[in-house]
């Protein structure tokens, strides 16, 4: 019999000093990244080390911490390095990730009662607020990122703007269709919100754009119009804040315009692009995000913090709170005890369990401070333009898309070679340049050319990483460009 056997070491000495290792170690693989790939394959060996099977009996911490730094600590996705530029992901920081580990040994559940990390979450809420113009009273959520933070919004949209109570009684199948309305370079989360709603993939309108990639307003009425005229019932529409392909912003402000004459929901999608509100230079661009119904926006991108955090805003807390409150028996709200607490976060969103998610949060704004997180945020916009003239500067390269905010879109070029054939050759330069842990940009297709795609939301990155990306990109170019 095991009965006073628990879970916590035999000997807390030993696990206090392999503590204090791991955090050396960790923090020395942070201050030492330049110094290695960006990323590097995973060897067939190593991946067989994930074949093995199930462990039944007990293994010694200090063998299992051996086994992660030989065959997990040096494969990585790559983006804590600074010449990790790929698709939209964030960088991180040392205390955002010690700040992991203090939220996980305090483990609290977020969902509601009277404890501490639930009021850490709403002065963060607060903040928020506070940074994007919304109203105090308004509510909010933090979740695991954009995509649950636009499904959280549209839920409360698709259930704001009926006449009768959805949750209750369903969808309608006699009802009108239900239309949301988005540019077609909107997030595929949009979409998937939309299926998981129930209102269907036909129910998404995608409107077409203009050449700085912004939704077209004249088409964006006119759909409607038609739809209206064919019996559907629009409800929504979804402004980018930041598109992911290209960094456009739509003119936020005619959306709002629109949705208040047509008394329709307005949601706004900022999952990164909604932090140049912190720019001096871009904050007028986002002129009437603030006008939205609800926000949705990540932390872990261009705010640089740890996965996995996001944001929700939503104006109307009682739209909120009554798209997924629900409190069994077993859940009742207390007036003392740990079941008190005014505020529950569970009625806010689909979750019942959640972690601290806020501390890393909290410890992140005030480590830092907002004018230090402005002036990151300026300097990739800055870095942007400084990639676009190196591109506009050579004859070889050509971009494929107006640098907007943090993201620039380009190619290398030949005059020899055929589009399908460029195409080819990008594609094993973007290839080249992740195989050999040089640099790792994503890719889009733009107007069916394929564009290597830099998104900068990296507080590591340096004016010479830009500089040494471009070199290589002209000397893989020339390289394969001989060889067609």
């Amino acid at each position: 019999m095991h009965s006073d056997e628990t879970l916590d070491p035999k000997d807390w000495e030993a696990m206090r000093q392999l503590g204090h290792r791991m955090v050396d170690d960790m923090v020395s693989f942070l201050q030492d990244v330049r110094e290695r790939p960006v990323w590097q394959p995973i060897p067939e060996k190593i991946q067989q080390q994930f074949k093995k099977p199930l462990p039944k009996d007990p293994q010694d911490p200090e063998q299992v911490y051996q086994e992660f730094q030989k065959n997990i600590q040096p494969y990585p996705m790559g983006n804590i390095h600074p010449r990790f530029w790929g698709w939209v992901i964030g960088t991180g920081t040392p205390m955002g990730a010690m700040s992991e580990m203090l939220a996980a040994t305090i483990n609290s559940n977020s969902g509601g009662g009277d404890h501490i990390a639930n009021y850490v979450e709403t002065q963060v809420l607060d903040w928020l607020k506070e940074i994007f113009a919304f109203p105090q009273k308004s509510s909010g959520l933090l979740v695991n990122g954009g995509s649950m933070a636009n499904l959280v919004g549209l839920t409360v949209a698709r259930n704001s703007m009926v006449d009768f109570n959805l949750r209750k009684e369903g969808l309608h199948s006699d009802s009108q269709p239900m239309l949301v309305y988005a540019s077609s370079e909107a997030h595929s989360s949009i979409q998937k919100a939309i299926e998981l709603l129930g209102l269907g993939s036909d129910s998404l309108r995608l409107i077409p754009v203009n050449k700085s990639f912004e939704i077209d307003i004249l088409a964006l009425e006119k759909t409607m119009r038609l739809d209206r005229h064919n019996g559907n019932t629009p409800f929504c529409i979804v402004g980018n804040a930041g598109t992911v392909n290209t960094g456009a912003i739509d003119n936020l402000n005619e959306l709002a315009d629109i949705c208040q004459r047509e008394n329709l929901w307005y949601h706004v999608d900022g999952a990164f692009g909604a932090w140049s509100i912190l720019s001096s230079e871009y904050s007028s661009q986002l002129k009437g995000m603030e006008r939205a119904d609800s926000l949705a926006f990540d932390l872990h991108k261009w705010m640089y913090m740890p996965y996995d955090i996001g944001c929700i805003l939503v104006k109307d807390e009682e739209k909120h709170r009554n798209s997924f409150s629900l409190t069994p028996g077993y859940l009742e709200h207390a007036k003392r005890g740990v079941a008190g607490g005014e505020h529950w976060f569970s009625e806010y969103g689909v979750e019942l369990s959640r972690n601290f998610k806020s501390l890393k949060a909290w410890i992140s704004i005030k480590e830092h401070g907002m004018n230090k997180y402005a002036r990151q945020i300026q300097k990739n916009i800055n870095q942007a333009k400084y990639l676009s003239q190196r591109i506009e500067a050579s004859s070889e390269l050509e971009q494929l898309a107006p640098t907007s905010l943090n993201i620039v879109c380009f190619r290398y070029t030949a005059k020899t070679l055929d589009e399908e054939k460029l195409n080819e050759l990008n594609r094993e330069i973007l290839l080249q340049l992740h195989e050999n842990g040089i640099a790792v940009p994503s890719y889009a297709t733009l107007e069916d050319k394929y564009a290597l795609r830099v998104s900068i939301t990296n507080h590591r990155t340096l004016q010479v990483d830009l500089d040494l990306f471009v070199e290589e990109v002209l000397r893989l170019g020339r390289h394969f460009t001989s060889k067609i």
